[in-house]
């Protein structure tokens, strides 16, 4: 993920589309104490969360993370379209990796920006826009494909990632692609934003996302990587962080203020440092905290 994100100002419309079995919690507000605490009662309604992370983000020789030990931990995996990272081989072996595990696929579409990492935003026409997601999409879904899976949902990148959530525009561009390509694939964001209206419009079901190793300011957003403490180090921390995320749905600021967050899957960064114990233990303290693991698709 880029440097800021939000966590979203609304709930979503009681006119979106269905959504599957509730697994997670919460409405994408900034709420005053005193906030909702755990309890035995909240986990009944609580049952799942989904795990994912960013992976395939190597290039060629050059390798960034431990996809394969992250395989062993996530239930999904956003996996790069080569136009923010990924090379062609790389990104079949992450795929057949995936498959092997059981793990759902996602496309990771991004702004063309290999230099950049897709963290920089381009200030693309919606046209090309379009036609570039689709593009990734249709490549990952290829690849996946071979590797005996398929794409299951569509989340994007970074900048992207960032933008069309205010950006109305790419917003609309983005979701347009993916309903263009197949309307079943859920889409990943942050609920609330524009992209999730402009997705729920065209009937495509949309999948509250949360950060685990990442700071949020007090407004909801996400603390930027050029600012001391912006990613989050201590698994132990982290971990009793997100099962309060998935339990009560708040998460606590960087102020100390509690935020509300409409969560059915928690993002780890596979190209954090110390990624692979950061999810491990994320893991261990939501299913000993009664928190099943289950993808969301």
């Amino acid at each position: 993920m880029s440097s800021t994100s939000i966590v979203g100002a609304m709930a979503l419309n009681s006119s979106s589309p269905a959504r599957r079995p509730f697994c997670g919690l919460g409405w994408a507000t900034v709420v005053k104490p005193p906030v909702r605490r755990f309890s035995a009662t909240k986990l009944a309604t609580v049952p799942c969360i989904d795990l994912n992370a960013d992976l395939g983000e190597g290039f060629g020789i050059w390798h960034l993370g431990d996809d394969d030990a992250m395989l062993g931990l996530v239930t999904s995996a956003n996996v790069a379209c080569g136009f923010h990272a990924g090379d062609p081989a790389g990104l079949l072996t992450v795929c057949r990796l995936a498959a092997q595990r059981g793990v759902r696929i996602g496309a990771q579409v991004s702004y063309r920006d290999l230099a950049g990492f897709g963290r920089r935003f381009i200030d693309v026409t919606p046209e090309d826009l379009l036609a570039d997601v689709i593009y990734q999409i249709g490549a990952l879904h290829g690849l996946a494909h071979a590797a005996g899976s398929s794409v299951s949902y569509v989340k994007p990148h970074g900048a992207l990632y960032n933008t069309i959530v205010t950006n109305r525009e790419q917003a609309a561009a983005v979701a347009e692609a993916v309903r263009q390509v197949d309307n079943g694939l859920p889409v990943l964001g942050v609920s609330g934003s524009a992209f999730f209206d402009e997705a729920g419009q065209r009937g495509l079901r949309t999948v509250g996302e949360a950060f685990a190793d990442r700071a949020y300011r007090p407004d909801g957003q996400l603390v930027s990587r050029r600012e001391p403490g912006a990613v989050l180090d201590n698994p132990a921390a982290i971990a009793d962080r997100v099962l309060t995320m998935v339990t009560a749905g708040i998460v606590t600021a960087v102020d100390g203020s509690e935020i509300a967050v409409d969560v059915e899957s928690v993002c780890v960064h596979g190209d954090s440092p110390g990624a692979v114990q950061i999810a491990t233990i994320v893991r261990e303290r939501l299913m000993s905290g009664g928190v099943e693991l289950k993808a969301f698709c």
